[in-house]
């Protein structure tokens, strides 16, 4: 999303349609690139969110790729890049779409929709990997399913029983058996009533609100189909049912319509003992319809199960916890970020890149405990490099201490740099702010207080 005078243009729009709080915000949750349709995992105490990718000035849903971002407190998101694209899939053609990533038997499914090169129709295709962050290969060289519907969303029931749901105008389903990439009997349709969905008005072909985006959980006994409802503009609305395939009953709105997209995604996971319900909008400078970010916010279950309205808010989730300075952290750990962007990194893993006078990455809630005594990062520069200075609580908070960090002769040419740290005690936000020349200074991987 680098566009270094359109960035500083986007900026002032964002300030002038924000309040002045708003650039540290939580919400949404990625500022490096537009991306849509989240789909959250749960896997060894951590988030893994899976989430779709708009292209930079769209003007469609031109989509070429997934990506997949991590987090343990809800505020500080890793970016592990995109180990899933269209290139992954001989047979597909276009149209990086809405999908979901489940765990089972030691291997991660993540079952997406895309266009067949062969038929011109949408069509969902399963990749799978050995780790949550992949990277993932087509597991069938096929379409697992294909009838041009979109939007799939897997569930795997307490008996061991999995069903992946899909659609857009109906919504169907399969039995996927045991190895998650095949399934028994056909496709079936569940029945889209008024009582099971709502009332939808001045639209006789589509009588129920059931729009597109099915995610499908249990909880407590119940089960849930949150969707987007009534294009367009979309709200999120929920349905619950005694069973996986229903009768569902229409249970109501989660999210009213609200936000510069047209379109809206729900997930919803439990986490650490709290509830998160996942959306996107178009929030960030130049977003909308087809540039979407996606944001989350924290809730709690009413009486017998119901989710209550959910509205959108720039502050998002609170802090599960705090960050663990002390320990290597990756740069492009971020809770919010100006300038910046990421890229693969020769070392392994991803890098903060792009980095220009003036830009910087805030991490939230860091426990430095007693105190911080030095600070270390791993830097390149194929220029004459730049300083980080680590800020307290603001872009222009306290300053607790200057690295320099050195031309290495090459973007990806690294090296390690260390610097004295005063006055970083207790749990405080924590701002690398990036100073020096004109032009890109140098990139960062990973840094590390002790």
């Amino acid at each position: 999303m680098k566009r270094a005078c359109a960035w500083v243009l986007a900026l002032l729009t964002m300030a002038a349609l924000w309040p002045a709080s708003a650039a540290r915000a939580d919400n949404p949750i990625v500022q490096t690139i537009y991306t849509a349709d989240p789909a959250p995992l749960v896997h060894d105490g951590r988030v893994y969110l899976y989430t779709g990718r708009d292209e930079d000035g769209s003007t469609w849903f031109t989509m070429k790729e997934w990506r997949v971002w991590s987090s343990t407190d809800m505020v500080n998101w890793t970016d592990h890049g995109s180990p899933l694209s269209l290139s992954t899939f001989s047979w597909a053609k276009s149209d990086a779409w809405a999908g979901q990533a489940v765990q089972r038997n030691g291997k991660f499914y993540w079952y997406v929709p895309t266009t067949n090169r062969a038929t011109g129709r949408m069509a969902i295709g399963v990749a799978v990997a050995d780790s949550p962050t992949g990277p993932f290969r087509d597991a069938l060289g096929r379409p697992l399913v294909e009838n041009g519907e979109i939007d799939p969303t897997v569930f795997i029931d307490d008996d061991g029983q999995a069903y992946l749901y899909w659609g857009n105008p109906h919504l169907w389903y399969v039995k996927l058996n045991a190895d998650m990439t095949s399934y028994s009997g056909s496709p079936a349709q569940i029945p889209l009533t008024t009582a099971g969905f709502g009332t939808r008005t001045g639209d006789a072909a589509r009588p129920t609100l059931f729009e597109e985006g099915p995610w499908v959980y249990k909880r407590n006994g119940l089960y849930y189909l949150v969707f987007a409802a009534k294009c367009c503009s979309e709200f999120i609305a929920y349905s619950t049912a005694p069973g996986p395939t229903g009768p569902w009953t229409y249970r109501g709105t989660i999210m009213p319509t609200q936000g510069s997209s047209f379109t809206n995604h729900p997930g919803i996971i439990d986490y650490q003992g709290g509830s998160y319900f996942f959306y996107h909008n178009g929030a960030l400078p130049g977003g909308g319809g087809f540039t979407r970010s996606v944001a989350v916010e924290k809730f709690t279950y009413g009486s017998g199960g119901t989710i209550p309205t959910i509205n959108m808010t720039t502050s998002g989730a609170p802090q599960v916890g705090t960050l663990n300075p002390y320990v290597r952290q990756e740069a492009e750990t971020i809770a919010w970020e100006s300038g910046v962007e990421t890229e693969p990194a020769s070392e392994g893993g991803m890098n903060v890149g792009w980095i220009e006078n003036g830009d910087y990455i805030k991490v939230k809630g860091v426990g430095f405990g007693a105190g911080a005594r030095t600070f270390t990062a791993r830097v390149a520069s194929a220029a004459a490099g730049g300083r980080i200075e680590l800020r307290l609580d603001s872009v222009n908070g306290t300053l607790a201490g200057t690295c320099t960090a050195p031309g290495t002769g090459g973007w990806q040419t690294w090296t390690t740099v260390s610097c004295a740290v005063t006055g970083a005690t207790g749990t405080r936000d924590l701002y690398l702010r990036f100073t020096g020349g004109s032009g890109y200074l140098f990139n960062v991987n990973w840094w590390q207080f002790s």
